[in-house]
């Protein structure tokens, strides 16, 4: 049992790393303007409309707090690749 929540208590703060990175990209990006920005921002509520009913999903047919944490990492790690490799290429 102990283990478990460690292992939350973990990929809980390493959700909040990758979380301030993907939110420092963002802003870069958001911080252009025009219209990259705007199609980023309409991105970015639509994502946490669809996560947020993918988690309420989730815990209703029983799954766990990690299970939506996990998720919500790739979900993340995705969005920093993205936002990394539209830097590069407009650099």
């Amino acid at each position: 049992m102990t283990k478990n929540w460690w292992n939350l208590a973990w990929d809980v703060a390493a959700a909040n790393v990758e979380a301030q990175r993907v939110i420092t990209l963002r802003m870069m990006k958001l911080a252009k303007g025009g219209p990259e920005a705007q199609k980023e921002a309409h991105k970015m509520v639509k994502e946490k409309l669809v996560a947020s009913m993918e988690a309420a999903s989730t815990f209703a047919s029983g799954g766990s707090p990690g299970t939506v944490v996990r998720r919500y990492r790739t979900i993340m790690r995705a969005n920093a690749r993205r936002l990394t490799r539209s830097k590069a290429r407009h650099v």
